[in-house]
């Protein structure tokens, strides 16, 4: 242990147990899955993340081991250390240049975001060096004021390679790709059973790993515009589950973004046109309804009965604007009697 201490030293790494861990260190072979809570400060002591209350809930990190993570200090860090073991790292700022990249992701992930949210089509040094916002006043003013962290450890559980299910972001792009079309599946399945949330995370998932794929292609190339038309029909379920969940106003940009680059997609317009008529954005739903009909006629039934409960919607609110507002401006209504206070 004591020499393992001096060559993180001299790496420019600072190791303080905390608790000793259980068992023999492992091998950790390229592979093996390590499961783990972190919380990330600066040498002052205030605290940029922590994985037991981040996005409100407490959920470890698991990262597979020879995937080449983009902080590759916590893969140099977690191989010195036993399950259950709990322990500090101080790290110079060689090795920390890249965690408000990693940090973004990882709290883009907390709220059920887009990991890749905000960053742009480049390499993560090249992202560093840029003057982009990362969203977050800390992780800009770490950005442009590199300097050492201080990571503490807590190692839950390390898992040999082959004794677990890989997850989407460990796998290889080729990995990634081919299992698209069996996560699309699980999902349409969860929707037919009514799981709608799970759907929805089944959805996002698929999404989330073909743009991950699309960040590496150039915009509008071929492998580009093919991903993004598997994208497609991924969106659209997760619009109709989104639309289940009363989460309008998300169904209009995400199918807006779809009508801007496919013009006659017409799930995406009628999908957008219940959104529309949902939040009382009448003209919007009309238009909307309109073009639904002018890419197929055959639709005008569905069209007319989504028209005509609109319809019924409007009149009920007018209705009940009418009752709510009723002798409140009737200039005939006769004025409440006056109340005369006699003084003390």
């Amino acid at each position: 242990m004591e020499e393992e201490g001096r060559k993180l030293l001299e790496e420019g790494i600072r190791k303080k147990l905390i608790s000793p861990g259980r068992g023999e260190l492992s091998t950790f072979p390229d592979g093996t899955k390590v499961v783990f809570h972190y919380r990330t400060s600066l040498s002052d002591g205030t605290v940029l993340d922590d994985s037991r209350t981040m996005g409100g809930r407490s959920k470890p990190m698991e990262l597979i081991l020879g995937k080449k993570f983009k902080l590759s200090v916590w893969e140099r860090i977690l191989i010195t250390m036993k399950q259950g073991e709990v322990a500090e790292f101080t790290c110079d700022t060689k090795h920390t240049a890249l965690y408000p990249l990693v940090s973004q992701s990882l709290r883009n992930i907390s709220i059920g975001k887009d990991p890749l949210e905000g960053q742009r089509h480049c390499c993560g040094i090249a992202q560093i060096h840029s003057h982009h916002s990362l969203g977050h006043k800390d992780l800009d003013h770490l950005q442009a004021n590199p300097q050492p962290l201080v990571f503490a450890i807590e190692l839950l559980e390390v898992l040999t390679p082959g004794s677990f299910q890989l997850d989407m972001w460990a796998m290889t792009d080729k990995e990634q790709l081919d299992s698209v079309p069996q996560i699309h599946e699980k999902g349409n399945a969860l929707f037919k059973e009514g799981k709608i949330k799970e759907a929805m995370e089944k959805y996002y998932n698929a999404i989330a790993c073909l743009k991950n794929l699309q960040m590496k292609e150039h915009p509008g190339d071929e492998a580009w515009i093919h991903l993004d038309q598997m994208i497609t029909p991924l969106l659209l379920n997760y619009c109709q589950c989104q639309l289940l969940q009363g989460q309008y106003y998300e169904v209009i940009e995400h199918c807006s973004s779809l009508v801007f680059k496919y013009e006659n997609n017409l799930k995406a317009y009628y999908k957008r046109g219940k959104a529309h008529a949902a939040v009382w954005n009448e003209k919007e739903a009309r238009a909307d309804f309109a073009k639904v009909v002018e890419l197929d006629p055959s639709l005008e039934a569905s069209v007319n009965k989504e028209l005509k409960a609109l319809e019924e919607r409007l009149r009920s609110k007018k209705q009940e604007e009418k009752g709510r507002y009723k002798g409140l401006f009737d200039i005939n209504a006769r004025p409440a009697a006056a109340t005369t206070v006699s003084p003390v």
